[in-house]
């Protein structure tokens, strides 16, 4: 028997995210304008054994709560995730969410943070493969010399999220 993935999307301004979750939790958050198809073939990779199923209804915990986060009102991600990646990978993206709300850190940061300082570009490989947007905050993680460095769902939501958190945290 397959395993089910149900999926939806996030509309909040100018963000159309596709977001999907397992029966454990959210295993994926989309990038601004990526198809459902994109996501899909993502995941199947992920998750192999997969049928996929539209549930808006399943899902409304999340959209709402996503949401939240893209309207500032939400500092933090708070339902169930379910995240497939190495040990390596899982520990940084632990790491990633000890970066507190309206802060950010370098990817030298992240790697001095799990005592391996010299995995600078294993870390930035790491960051780039987290399936989480928004919920594990790799958006807060910019270069050494505080450039707006790459993101998966691109520079303008990257920015946009630094900006929200900045404005929502100094009032």
């Amino acid at each position: 028997m397959k395993d089910i993935i149900e999926w939806s999307t996030v509309e909040q301004g100018q963000w159309k995210l596709v977001i999907a979750k397992t029966d454990r939790g959210l295993c994926y958050v989309g990038s601004p304008g990526q198809s459902f198809e994109e996501v899909e073939t993502i995941l199947k990779k992920r998750y192999p054994n997969t049928d996929f199923k539209q549930n808006e209804e399943s899902l409304q915990p999340y959209v709402e709560e996503l949401k939240d986060c893209l309207n500032g009102s939400k500092h933090t991600f708070s339902l169930p995730s379910d995240v497939k990646g190495t040990p390596f990978q899982q520990e940084i993206w632990e790491a990633l969410k000890q970066i507190p709300y309206g802060q950010t850190a370098s990817y030298s940061d992240i790697a001095a943070r799990i005592q391996r300082p010299t995995a600078t570009r294993a870390v930035g490989a790491a960051i780039g493969a987290n399936p989480l947007l928004i919920t594990v905050p790799c958006h807060r993680v910019i270069g050494k010399n505080g450039a707006i460095t790459g993101y998966r769902g691109g520079l303008e939501l990257k920015r946009f999220l630094l900006e929200l958190e900045k404005d929502s945290h100094s009032t």
